[in-house]
């Protein structure tokens, strides 16, 4: 027997991320360092498209580094657009970086406390780390190799020491971890998310199955069907876009490109359903890279409400 959903197509939580708006303005202002109206018009843009929803990346705004009054200010204007900021995703600040380690970790443990303090539900991160040179200069990062996690046993451990702890932290004060399925990290299988996840061993940690970071990569992947079968059950939040993808029967060669959720590589329409048959009761997050952001994501929020089930019976 089936699950009850626990919501509707018309009240899923369904988020945008704001890959759109520019992290630094043509006058060299960090957005979280700029003036209110530049808050202002990210948001009005936001409302503009149909979300009443915000992932915020700490590649936009910080918020264990924002100041009260600013982060007041900040969730104010957020507010008068009707917009609500249910999570944060804190990236590239992996806490077995070499070298970085203790300070990832303490900036990890201040995005909980700020994120529960502005009342969000989810702490999203994972184990990826500053882009490669070679990635900045590319067209598309994912073409070029970025950092490798190693396979060092010590170096493993230590990740799933810290990401409990931070799990530990994030259930004191109310929230859901999620960790983002990602290349060449820990996380860049299946079989090594999932046991990552089971080693951490916390109801409150689980995995958001950002399939598409691998099915764009040009290079042998897994099958997409079969990364899923895996990782939905342990899905507690989802990135989701898409990217077509064409590669040679011998591996030789393999090319993407960013699309929308309904014209890409994974059937969004089976998933989505199988998650939900699960149990998931997530956030969906729509992501997209490339042109318009925004309306992308807008076009994703429509096809993902088109998928989930009808109003619930009173």
């Amino acid at each position: 027997m089936s699950l009850q959903p626990a919501f509707s197509a018309q009240d899923w939580p369904i988020a945008t991320c704001l890959h759109g708006i520019p992290t630094v303005s043509r006058e060299g202002v960090a957005l979280h360092d700029a003036d209110p109206e530049a808050w202002d018009d990210m948001f009005g843009q936001v409302e503009h498209v149909g979300f009443s929803l915000a992932e915020l990346a700490d590649s936009h705004v910080r918020p264990a580094d924002l100041e009260p009054s600013r982060r007041d200010e900040f969730l104010s204007i957020a507010a008068s657009h009707g917009v609500r900021i249910p999570s944060v995703h804190l990236q590239r600040q992996s806490v077995i970086m070499p070298g970085h380690e203790e300070r990832n970790l303490a900036y990890a443990h201040r995005t909980i406390d700020a994120a529960a303090e502005w009342g969000m539900e989810v702490f999203s991160t994972g184990l990826h780390q500053p882009f490669s040179e070679a990635q900045r200069r590319a067209l598309w990062f994912w073409t070029a190799q970025g950092p490798k996690d190693p396979d060092d046993p010590e170096v493993w451990q230590a990740a799933v020491t810290r990401l409990r702890e931070l799990g530990r932290h994030a259930a004191d004060v109310g929230l859901k971890m999620s960790l983002e399925l990602y290349e060449d990290t820990y996380l860049g299988t299946g079989d090594s998310a999932v046991r990552l996840v089971e080693e951490i061993g916390l109801d409150n940690v689980g995995i958001n199955p950002d399939i598409a970071n691998l099915i764009r990569l040009h290079r042998p992947v897994e099958d997409w069907r079969e990364l899923h079968a895996k990782l939905l059950p342990y899905a507690n939040y989802w990135h989701v876009k898409n990217y077509t993808r064409d590669e040679a029967a011998d591996g030789s060669w393999a090319t993407s490109v960013p699309s929308s959720m309904e014209a890409g590589l994974i059937n969004y329409r089976q998933m989505i359903r199988d998650a939900i048959e699960l149990g998931f009761d997530g956030i969906f997050l729509c992501e997209h890279y490339g042109g318009d952001s925004l309306g992308n994501c807008a076009t994703n929020q429509t096809y993902i409400r088109s998928l989930l089930p009808g109003k619930k019976d009173a």
